[in-house]
């Protein structure tokens, strides 16, 4: 009879192990969908319909809808779901906004599910790990990022007979050759720029030349704003002078008529941005290819910054949407982001291969990843959305020329101090 007995139970067993297996994402083997929602154009959605097709069938109970909206629209409507406590299972994050829904107590913490998957991060570059870290474990992973990196116009170089950023390259060799690059007409009106950069947001090229000469942003437990600190008003300096002394910069006004990207209009030398850039470029009329940022007094410095996903503490298919994130981290699924071109795997041995490396825009791709080895984290903290914008508001009356540098800047990081204050 115990015999007989414990040969049912054994083919018990094998038929639910059929049934389930791998495969399943709960415990009784029940198919979810789960929901997905990021900020993206309509290439992206198409490559992340082919991930979540691709999850399908390695994980047939699970089905992912995804959502796509631009950036201004995705935000406004995460922030209506999570008022309603009817957030997305998984949602994209920032992640120098992380901090600001972790501390609201809407994200799943991740941790018991990465402990029980100790393997789950290896090969994953550390440095686009950082960000997620907090005391009580993690609440978010990336799933690509971004390092900042000198794009030049090629043909622009070539006419005017200079040669080509290098890695040995400081920023007076960019201020040097963007002045020899910079054309100015008859009337004195300027027709070409040597360089150009965002000059609202630090992390395309203000925050380089901050680091690099030696200055930072924020003190480390994020209570004082830095930018105002004398290495930090030297490199704003430099690049006050690039713009109305040299003139070799274009003030926000100019940038604006180009839709704030003088470099794809074809109208500047050089600029300093992110892998995002990339498909976009790829449709220039001229020829490009990338570069290191400069070194300063204080060495070589570029931002590294990441997006990634975040599950709704609210969620009610946390393992299955757990389960997706794990299938983000994987070889194929970093292999197919690594084909979009927006940016940077995070699977080292991804971001090595050709996958990466040999894509379809022929330029130094290996540059951005050259770049993590000196790279700053874009900072991460609770109220980085309020403290960037009280910044970038307040300095943007120096960039289009309606107001002078110090004082300006003073009262910038007066404003900035007092968003830390309140978020602390």
């Amino acid at each position: 009879m115990k015999s007989r007995l414990l040969v049912l139970v054994m083919i018990v067993s094998l038929i639910l192990t059929a049934c389930g297996g791998a495969n399943a994402p709960v415990a009784n083997n029940t198919p979810v969908t789960i929901s997905m929602m990021m900020w993206g154009d309509p290439a992206e959605l198409e490559v992340w319909n082919q991930i979540v097709a691709d999850f399908h069938q390695a994980k047939p109970n699970i089905t992912v809808k995804v959502e796509v909206s631009d950036w201004d629209s995705y935000w406004t409507k995460l922030k209506t779901l999570l008022s309603a406590n009817t957030p997305p299972d998984v949602f994209a994050m920032d992640a120098p906004l992380y901090l600001d829904y972790q501390s609201r107590g809407v994200l799943l913490n991740l941790q018991p599910y990465l402990d029980k998957n100790p393997d789950m991060l290896k090969g994953v570059y550390p440095q686009t790990l950082e960000a997620y870290k907090t005391p009580d474990g993690m609440y978010g992973l990336p799933r690509d990022f971004q390092t900042i990196v000198l794009f030049y116009n090629k043909d622009m170089f070539d006419a005017a007979g200079v040669a080509y950023p290098t890695a040995d390259w400081t920023y007076d060799d960019l201020r040097a050759a963007a002045k020899k690059l910079t054309i100015v007409g008859a009337d004195g009106k300027v027709t070409q720029f040597g360089y150009s950069l965002d000059m609202w947001d630090f992390e395309p090229g203000m925050s380089e030349i901050i680091w690099a000469y030696g200055g930072d942003l924020i003190s480390p437990d994020h209570t004082k704003t830095l930018i105002g600190e004398p290495k930090a008003r030297q490199a704003f300096q430099i690049l006050h002078d690039m713009m109305f002394v040299d003139k070799s910069i274009p003030d926000s006004n100019t940038s604006d008529q180009y839709g704030n990207d003088t470099f794809a209009a074809g109208v500047s030398a050089m600029t300093a941005i992110g892998h995002w850039a990339v498909p976009g470029y790829s449709e220039a009329k001229f020829k490009w290819d990338v570069a290191p940022m400069p070194k300063g007094p204080a060495g070589q410095a570029t931002s590294v910054n990441s997006a990634g996903f975040v599950v709704g503490k609210a969620s009610k298919n946390p393992d299955a949407a757990f389960e997706f994130l794990k299938y983000v981290l994987s070889e194929p699924a970093q292999k197919k982001l690594a084909e979009l071109g927006f940016a940077c795997p995070v699977l080292k041995n991804v971001a090595e291969s050709d996958s990466f490396l040999k894509q379809k825009t022929q330029i130094d791709q290996k540059v951005f990843l050259d770049s993590l080895a000196f790279a700053h984290m874009k900072p991460v903290f609770k109220g980085y959305d309020e403290w960037s914008s009280a910044i970038g508001d307040g300095m943007a009356p120096i960039w289009t020329g309606e107001a002078e540098l110090d004082p300006t800047l003073d009262a910038s990081v007066k404003a900035a101090d007092e968003v830390l204050a309140n978020n602390q």
